[in-house]
């Protein structure tokens, strides 16, 4: 949601420029202030920037997005399993054109996931069906030092310079290859070898070839990146003992995959799609109902980020629009009905600015709001005012402290 001024707003934000009410309103009556989402040396990606807004420290945990999404799926990793998140791209002139297949949804990635593996998996390769574009790859054996593009990141670039490589920073093969493990470049060459032969094969399936005649974007190759192996993350309820109970509310695989991980119960809605699109009120309803029963609720909201990557100015607007007026609204209302006071933070996990298309490494701006709390002189919720908020500039688990704190 956060982003930077836009010459077509009058060199104001999103944020600024559409000035969502309720974002607003509890702007005025809590306390702001910026977060720094991402610790130095790790990219500004969801994984990343989630993963430290609830307090866990990145050094220990991180590894990659392939095993939290495989935690979401219900892949139970073994120990030698390599896993990597593997888009569906769309591809034209050699450039990636966009990270999401044209928008694909999850009906139609089943059967092309499954075609693959059927064309492409063995004993030590396998695909696994996730959510519209965002799916999983399993390499018995694979290496996690590999260095992979993030294709959000590359829109409109060459994509044959952004195939994978051994990450040159490791001092050794020793180092990088455990028992029974492939070498980096090993590892390097048979995903750069599956996207090859997945262009192939995916050029030749009908869904694509109707694509083709119709004159719309194919989602003609996979893109893995972010792999690791099975992380060993403490439940949110180890780390906080004030937080007894808790839920995530996402329709996105990643962030599902972090809250199992965390302990946290996954609630999943009807209609709720990562984009513009989704279900609000349903997430919104399903927030409520979590708080009458949980200490924590995680509501996670896609729709922005997905507007910035395809650089769709008017339908991020819409979304902040759409996330302040059906879901915040509904859930502030049936706050103000409950027996227990209920503390609300709201927050960005990372820019991703509508005219970049990619993500970057900023501060975000937050709230924080429950009854009873002295507020700021912040009257506005936007990226520049909340410099001047009385948390000041906190850094990755300082934000989840202070929460637990209230």
């Amino acid at each position: 949601m956060a982003d930077h001024p836009v010459a077509r707003l009058g060199d104001k934000t999103l944020l600024q420029y559409a000035r969502p009410q309720y974002m607003e309103q509890l702007a005025k009556e809590g306390r702001t202030g910026r977060l720094i989402t991402v610790p130095e040396g790790f990219p500004p990606g969801s994984e990343v920037a989630n993963t430290a807004i609830l307090g866990y420290d990145l050094n220990k945990v991180y590894e990659g997005r392939g095993p939290l999404e495989a935690a979401s799926i219900g892949y139970e990793m073994k120990d030698d399993d390599f896993a990597i998140r593997c888009n569906i791209i769309t591809l034209e002139d050699g450039k990636i054109i966009t990270h999401n297949g044209g928008n694909l949804e999850t009906d139609d990635a089943r059967i092309l996931i499954e075609y693959l593996n059927e064309h492409l998996g063995s004993d030590r390769v396998r695909f696994i069906t996730g959510i519209q574009y965002r799916h999983l790859l399993v390499i018995k054996g694979g290496n996690k030092h590999i260095v992979c593009a993030p294709p959000h990141d590359h829109p409109n670039e060459p994509w044959r310079p952004l195939l994978v490589k051994p990450d040159t920073t490791v001092c050794c093969d020793s180092v990088a290859t455990g028992e029974g493990r492939m070498t980096p470049q090993e590892t390097a060459d048979l995903i750069n070898d599956l996207i090859l032969r997945s262009q192939e094969l995916l050029a030749k399936h009908p869904y694509n070839i109707a694509k083709a005649e119709k004159g719309e974007r194919q989602a003609n190759s996979i893109w893995p990146w972010s792999g690791g192996y099975r992380p060993s993350m403490q439940t949110l309820m180890a780390q906080y003992p004030q937080v007894k109970s808790g839920a995530v509310i996402s329709a996105v695989d990643l962030i599902q995959g972090i809250g199992r991980y965390a302990g946290l119960r996954i609630i999943k809605v009807p209609g709720a799609t990562g984009l513009a699109n989704t279900n609000y009120e349903g997430k919104a309803q399903a927030a409520i109902d979590a708080l009458r029963t949980d200490d924590f609720v995680f509501v996670h909201v896609e729709a922005t980020d997905e507007a910035g990557h395809d650089g769709d100015l008017d339908l991020k607007l819409k979304a902040i629009d759409y996330l302040d007026k059906r879901l915040i609204k509904p859930i502030l209302e049936a706050i103000h009905g409950m027996d227990e006071d209920v503390c609300v933070a709201i927050l960005p996990d990372h820019p991703t600015p509508v005219e970049m298309r990619i993500h970057v490494n900023e501060p975000v701006p937050f709230i924080i709001w429950h009854k009873g709390i002295v507020p700021d002189e912040v009257q506005h919720y936007d990226e520049e005012s909340c410099v001047s908020g009385s948390y000041g500039l906190l850094r990755l688990n300082e934000f989840m402290n202070e929460l637990m704190k209230i």
